[in-house]
């Protein structure tokens, strides 16, 4: 049974508890197994590393370090925010000895560079055989919308699982799960979380331009893999709608949610319970008997 190191942070144990919850009955499924960092802490993301460069890289180097003490290779970041953070802070130490040292002098421990991240997207990708036969309830009947923000596929060359303008890894997992990946405008738009209270008529901008290219390819589902970007456009596309004098009422799920549901796992199990948009009627779509064929209409017959 293949084990990661998993880091959390500070979104999955608390505002994106469901993620959390999801990752872990999917990879159940997948035969994996998670294992915290131990003590691990904020990777600074998002304001750290506005406010000072020691500050943002000793965050997140001392949370590479507890991980590599503890013998962990491989560790799996599923926020967005938290997966970029560590993948520079182990690029920038790696290119400037002196920062390193100056960093693990500040934390008071040796990070040797010596572990890899890896975003949970990238282990159902590697794992996609594996994935496929876990399918047990194929979601044949959404049309799902994957949407990759600002830095699940950005910057180029510090991400590098995925093409930096169009990003295809969740799109090949709907596609595993049985739903109709569409093809659509906005999947790498920034959503303006990061505006979300200090310009909020940014945000709501930004969140309405989203929802109105996911409506016009007709999207069932937005499906995200960044608590902040689900936050966002679950709990602003309301506002947004008001705004633009429309409705769009489109479910903001988490890619290991749609995945926990393909594999069988209840509603409530995966913290579909927990979101502002409901998600009943894209429960009702998978829950509905197909359609049954219409019957040939037999010509009756007539006397000779």
């Amino acid at each position: 049974m293949m084990e990661y190191g998993y880091y959390p942070g500070c979104s999955l144990h608390s505002t994106a508890k469901e993620f959390d919850l999801s990752i872990k009955e999917s990879f159940k499924a997948l035969g994996l197994t998670l294992k915290e960092v131990p003590d691990w802490n904020c990777c600074g993301a998002s304001s750290a590393h506005e406010t000072s460069e020691e500050l943002a890289l000793g965050l997140s180097i001392r949370v590479l370090s507890q991980a590599e003490h503890a013998n962990q290779k491989t560790i799996i970041a599923p926020c967005a925010a938290c997966y970029s953070r560590l993948k520079m802070a182990n690029i920038e130490i790696a290119h400037d000895a002196e920062l390193k040292k100056r960093i693990n002098q500040i934390i008071g421990q040796d990070y040797t560079g010596g572990v890899t991240v890896k975003h949970l997207t990238e282990i159902y990708r590697d794992n996609k055989d594996k994935l496929a036969s876990t399918v047990v309830k194929p979601l044949t009947e959404l049309k799902i919308a994957s949407y990759y923000g600002c830095l699940l596929a950005r910057p180029k060359g510090v991400i590098d699982f995925d093409d930096a303008e169009n990003p295809t890894t969740m799109d090949e997992l709907v596609t595993v799960l049985g739903a109709q990946a569409v093809d659509w405008s906005h999947k790498t738009e920034c959503c303006g979380a990061s505006f979300s209270f200090s310009r909020i008529d940014i945000a709501l901008r930004l969140v309405g331009d989203i929802m109105d290219a996911a409506k016009l390819v007709g999207a069932d589902v937005i499906a995200v893999a960044c608590p902040l970007c689900q936050a966002n456009l679950d709990m602003r596309q309301g506002m947004a709608a008001q705004r633009n004098k429309t409705t769009y009422d489109i479910p903001i799920i988490y890619i290991s949610q749609l995945i926990g549901l393909a594999q069988g796992k209840s509603a409530k199990a995966l913290g579909l319970d927990k979101h502002v948009v409901s998600v009943e009627k894209v429960i009702g779509k998978l829950n509905a008997p197909p359609p049954s064929p219409e019957k040939e209409k037999v010509a009756p017959a007539t006397s000779p």
